[in-house]
């Protein structure tokens, strides 16, 4: 039986369980370049796991089908993955403790904020609610196999409440 799941603002203190929320906050920044540039400083550090590298790439995430049901979540073992927005859209990140239903949480983000997932933690793939959203995507390449899916039983899975 499918359950429905209400979107939580994504802050720092909510989503620190499962990694870390990537933003713009004053208390991480200095100014350098003769003052003409605001560096906001490691603001994560990516995980690329043993014998592997971190790399960049562009997700062009597109709208999954209404009503959002969450029907599987998938994991990376070997390293972290993150995810920061190249337009300003909300989107959703869909985490958990364990890759059950019930341990599902769901958080709306801002368009000036991206997540970093740590290594090992169940979530959804990429969910955005406009017609197109890019997404910087720094996440690891290397030898090993460094994907885990489950899919859950058919009508077991998590609605979304619209947002």
């Amino acid at each position: 039986m499918s359950h429905v799941l209400t979107p939580e603002p994504l802050t720092r203190e909510a989503f620190a369980p499962f990694g870390e929320v990537i933003e713009a906050r004053h208390e991480a920044s200095h100014l350098i370049n003769e003052g003409r540039t605001r560096r906001f400083h490691a603001l994560a550090e990516a995980e690329p796991g043993p014998d592997g590298k971190p790399i960049l790439s562009i997700f062009r995430g597109m709208p999954w089908p209404s009503p959002l049901t969450v029907r599987m979540l998938e994991r990376h073992p070997l390293g972290s993955q993150a995810f920061v927005p190249m337009q300003d859209h909300a989107w959703l990140v869909v985490v958990a403790d364990d890759a059950r239903p019930q341990d599902c949480r769901c958080f709306l983000a801002r368009g000036d904020q991206g997540v970093q997932i740590a290594r090992g933690v169940w979530h959804h793939p990429l969910l955005v609610l406009q017609p197109m959203q890019d997404f910087l995507v720094v996440d690891r390449s290397g030898p090993g196999v460094n994907l885990e899916e489950v899919f859950f039983p058919e009508g077991e899975g998590v609605v979304i409440a619209p947002v």
